[in-house]
């Protein structure tokens, strides 16, 4: 591993801006609650959990059943 490394000539990543995007979005208390105790005994973070169980429903083209009674 070198003392001193040059990043004069260093550019961005280009395509870090289409990886992740900043939303807001409210959620019930019970629901984060539930991803904060998965995310504890994974051991990742539970916004990250968040998306990959989003990410897998758009993925199987889950739908939710909603009717009204």
């Amino acid at each position: 591993m070198r003392k001193e490394y040059d990043f004069s000539a260093a550019r961005k990543n280009p395509y870090a801006a289409q990886l992740k995007k900043q939303i807001t979005i409210r959620l019930d208390e019970e629901s984060i609650n539930y991803f904060k105790s998965i995310s504890e005994d994974v051991g990742m973070p539970y916004q990250s959990l968040i998306n990959l169980y989003l990410r897998d429903c758009a993925a199987t083209h889950r739908k939710l059943d909603l009717s009204w009674k």
